[in-house]
Order: structure tokens, then C-alpha cells, then sequence
């Protein structure tokens, strides 16, 4: 092949895997994930995301409440950003937001479940104890270094937004709302029968629709449409472009190179598993079948300890979450939080393979 043929084709990967995210997940995830965070950040008591995610919020409930978020959220890297990026402008602290980040996609229960099921009950089980595990061990390194900036970012955070009704209505009215858009991203997600599914997200949307209308006030509905806007205009440009480089990028990946690799439980093996799982786009599920057959682990091509690396840093992370995690938190926080989820992975996926293999 010529480099203009190579150019071509790379393009084309990248063009390819734009149009799968966009046809798999825009409708059915992200825009009911732009809804909730607009909820959040909008119409949701500061004092509750407080209470749960505050930098001063005790360890012992928002810690344990933010790791264990992915078993109801079934959510993927890229979905769980509007969410964060809600909650964050709310007022969370630091530490449980990056943990609920990392969460997120890291324990969806089904994901765990069929990670038993298709590659092992034992890579199942580390995978499960293993996510939740990092999920608090992150969100405190990040607490311990940032403490003071979230602070700070609490404090502008709540007076970014107001809520001039907020008080004189009920508090369960604002969750039962949020529950109705949860409902409709879990639905929307799911693998229900066609007809069942969009019935059923459509009778959550008018239910949503006219508890909006008769609870909240004109101008918070105009605050939770206009975050709502923000928010997607803020994330959803960058995971365009993030996704289209990452099929790109996945392209020139030398497959047969990186299987060889994988084949013992060294730290090059598990470390490589950990950058590669950070940089590619692997949706809920996928990564399954994407460790398993791409990466030969079901055929004994990939150790063990390479392949929980990859199905800790591969939901958790990709190369479209990066660059939009960068831009909500800032360079800093956001190496921070990239480093200590490859790094864990990484000796994590050590410690299993030596435990194992």
C-alpha cells in the first residue's frame, strides 16, 4: 500500500469507528446522560450533592456511595462525563467526584457478571473487588493532593447556578424527577424488544415532562435547559473528535506486536494493557469480547494479569473522556487522575497475575 492508500484507510477507521459511537450511543446514552446533569447541576439541592459528594462530606458514606454508583448507572468512559461534569459544578469535592468518575463505568453489574460468565469466575470476582477497591483508593489520593482547589471549586461551584424555588418544594419532587431520567437512560440503554423500550421511555419522557411543568418554576426549567445546552456543548465536540482519532489511532496499533507482549504477567505487559485500555474507546460490554477474542485472552494468548489491567483502565478510560475530563478539572487534576488509574491498573493487574498465574 502507497502512504496516500495507508492515509486513506486510517481515515476511513476513523470515520468508522465516529459513526458506530454516534449511531450506538448518542440517542440511547449521552443525551439522556446530558439531561440528568443538567438536573443535577440545575435543580438538585446543593446541600444534597453536598451531603453524598462534598469535600467535606464524611468518608465513611460519600466514598462507599460514589464506588458503588456503576452498579445502577451501567453507564460507559464517555456517558459517565456529563454526569461528573454535573455534579462537579454542584459542588462535589475532588475525591468523590473522581471516584464516582471512575465508578461509573468500572462496576456496571452486568459487565461483572458477564466478565464471570465469558472469561472466568475468578477474573470476574478480581475484576469486581478490584474496581471498587481503586474507586475509593483514587477518589482519596485525589482528595489528599486537591483538597484545598476543591474547596475553592465547592464554593464557586454552588454560586454558580441558582435555584429561586428550590425551598418551597418538596425535596422527593426533585428526586422522583431525576429517578424518571435515570429510568429513561437505563431503558434507553438496555436490550429490551424494540417497541417495549422506546413505549417505555416514552411514557417516562411525558411523566418527566409534566412533573417539569408543574413543579418547577419557569425560570429552573429555563436553568436545567440551559445547563443542559452548556454542558453539551462543552463535552460533546470533543468526544466527535476524540473518537474519530482513536479509530485512527487503533489503526496503526500492531496487534500482533501487543499479543506477544501480553503473554506473562510482567510490569511492561500490564502497564502496556493499562495505557492501551486508557487510550481506546471500549463501550460497556464490548470489553469483553475485546480482551477476550482481539486480545486472545480466552485463547491463552494474553495472561491474566494484562487482561484485568485492560478491563479496569479500558471502561474506565479512553482517549475522548481524557480530553474532555481535561478540560473540566484542568490539566493537573486531570494527569493526576489519568496516572493513578494507569498506574493502579497496572499493579493490580501484577499482583492478580502473580496471585493466578
Amino acid at each position: 500500500m502507497t502512504t496516500i492508500d495507508i492515509l486513506i484507510a486510517a481515515f476511513n477507521e476513523g470515520l468508522q469507528t465516529l459513526l458506530e459511537y454516534l449511531s450506538a450511543h448518542v440517542l440511547t446514552c449521552l443525551i439522556p446522560a446530558f439531561f440528568i446533569a443538567g438536573a443535577i447541576s440545575a435543580l438538585l439541592h446543593k446541600e444534597t450533592v453536598l451531603k453524598y459528594f462534598g469535600a467535606d462530606a464524611p468518608k465513611w458514606l460519600c466514598y462507599p456511595v460514589a464506588a458503588t454508583s456503576g452498579t445502577i448507572l451501567a453507564v460507559c468512559s464517555c456517558t459517565i462525563l456529563p454526569m461528573f461534569a454535573g455534579i462537579e459544578r454542584r459542588g462535589a469535592g475532588i475525591g468523590p467526584a473522581t471516584t464516582f468518575l471512575f465508578a461509573g463505568p468500572a462496576i456496571n453489574l452486568l459487565a461483572i457478571i458477564l466478565t464471570a460468565r465469558v472469561l472466568g469466575l475468578d477474573l470476574g470476582i478480581a475484576r469486581a473487588v478490584a474496581a471498587v477497591s481503586m474507586a475509593i483508593v483514587i477518589g482519596l489520593v485525589m482528595a489528599a493532593i486537591f483538597e484545598r482547589d476543591s474547596k475553592k471549586c465547592e464554593i464557586a461551584a454552588s454560586d454558580a447556578v441558582g435555584h429561586p424555588d428550590e425551598e418551597s418544594r418538596p425535596k422527593h419532587i426533585t428526586v422522583i424527577f431525576l429517578a424518571l431520567l435515570v429510568g429513561i437512560l437505563l431503558t434507553a440503554s438496555s436490550r429490551l424488544e424494540f417497541m417495549l423500550k422506546w413505549t417505555v421511555v416514552a411514557a417516562l419522557v411525558v411523566v418527566a415532562a409534566i412533573i417539569l411543568r408543574k413543579y418547577f418554576s419557569a425560570e429552573e426549567r429555563s436553568a436545567f435547559f440551559g445547563e443542559t445546552w452548556l454542558l453539551f456543548k462543552k463535552i460533546f465536540p470533543l468526544l466527535i473528535v476524540g473518537t474519530f482519532v482513536t479509530g485512527i489511532i487503533s489503526y496503526f496499533m500492531p496487534m500482533e506486536l501487543i499479543q506477544s507482549l501480553f503473554g506473562s504477567n510482567s510490569f511492561l505487559a500490564c502497564f502496556t494493557a493499562s495505557v492501551i485500555g486508557a487510550l481506546l474507546y471500549m463501550p460497556t460490554l464490548l470489553e469483553i469480547p475485546i480482551v477476550g477474542t482481539l486480545f486472545g485472552y480466552s485463547s491463552g494468548i494474553t495472561a491474566p494479569g494484562p487482561a484485568l489491567a485492560l478491563l479496569l483502565a479500558g471502561p474506565t478510560l479512553s482517549l475522548p473522556s481524557m480530553i474532555v475530563i481535561w478540560r473540566i478539572i484542568g490539566a493537573k487534576k486531570a494527569s493526576v487522575y489519568f496516572s493513578l488509574v494507569v498506574i493502579i491498573s497496572t499493579f493490580v493487574g501484577m499482583l492478580y497475575g502473580a496471585i493466578v498465574g
